[in-house]
């Protein structure tokens, strides 16, 4: 049996300025563009591997949430500790100048973790953090 990984779901704030921020900056190809308006899904990946991608969906309109827990759900996404995702760079650093010029909400520059990581932390136009590992 073999188990991978399809999808990862990361909430959005502004389908359009996440579709410019994963699309424009990472360079992620665009799979799916479904919906319109508050009810639109994205779905994106890297070129090189079609078999894994994020969704990212609109994260209030789960049938049965309150107003309450609507605003608990964008407080989090704001605060950057509703989701998140862990990438990896082969050039961490070029990829870091790269996000850093785009004007990207940088967490952290690439620092040589005591566990052994080189990394960089970001966060998304929605406010998800975004590490971005070295690899080699």
């Amino acid at each position: 049996m073999t188990v991978t990984i399809h999808s990862s779901f990361l909430p959005h704030t502004d389908p359009e300025a996440s579709l410019a921020f994963y699309r424009d900056v990472l360079g992620f190809e665009v799979r799916l563009d479904v919906g319109q308006g508050e009810m639109r899904w994205l779905t994106v990946g890297p070129a090189d591997q079609p078999d894994t991608a994020i969704v990212l969906t609109p994260p209030t309109v789960q049938p049965g949430l309150t107003d309450e827990e609507k605003q608990t759900i964008l407080d989090m996404i704001a605060k950057g500790t509703y989701a998140g995702i862990n990438l990896a760079a082969t050039d961490l650093d070029g990829t870091f100048a790269r996000l850093e010029s785009s004007g990207a909400d940088i967490v952290q520059e690439p620092t040589d973790q005591p566990w052994g990581v080189r990394d960089c932390a970001l966060r998304d136009p929605a406010g998800n953090m975004i590490r971005i590992q070295q690899t080699s």
